[in-house]
């Protein structure tokens, strides 16, 4: 099954708590714990993810708390996905660091590296505004599948 993890969900999740309550206070780990009801040491452990990846920023002081480093419209579900889980590679072997030991003799690893782009675009088509305000993107066109006759 494919699917994201728990921890990239619950990363959108804060985010978009984050981006429909900028209102020039940041948001505090507990506050996100409180309205998302998600549990405060996961929420730390995300939030401390996402700053260290340049996705949030961190504020300190009397305002202090969480706020996102770039516009909702400017930040999107690919580059979410991959601060907390790192590169999305579908298949084993669109990891560089894997050493396949079948890549000799494989003909499917130049396909799976158009496939893995086209879902890594599907992705970054989706940002924290489309998702906080309900305004989907129009599906990108992939075209007809192709079935080959039996």
């Amino acid at each position: 099954m494919l699917r994201i993890s728990k921890l990239s969900d619950y990363a959108i999740v804060l985010l978009c708590e984050i981006a429909r309550e900028q209102d020039g206070q940041g948001a505090t780990a507990r506050q996100l714990a409180a309205n998302t009801r998600i549990a405060l040491p996961t929420v730390i452990k995300l939030l401390k993810l996402l700053k260290d990846h340049g996705v949030l920023l961190s504020m300190q002081g009397r305002n202090g708390g969480y706020r996102l480093a770039r516009p909702a419209a400017h930040t999107n579900l690919a580059v979410i996905i991959e601060a907390v889980e790192g590169p999305i590679a579908l298949t084993e072997c669109m990891n560089d660091d894997l050493d396949c030991q079948i890549h000799h003799n494989c003909n499917t690893r130049p396909h799976w590296a158009h496939i893995n782009a086209a879902f890594r675009q599907a992705l970054s088509v989706v940002n924290l505004n489309d998702l906080t305000h309900g305004t989907m993107p129009v599906p990108v066109s992939w075209g007809e599948p192709h079935t080959p006759a039996l």
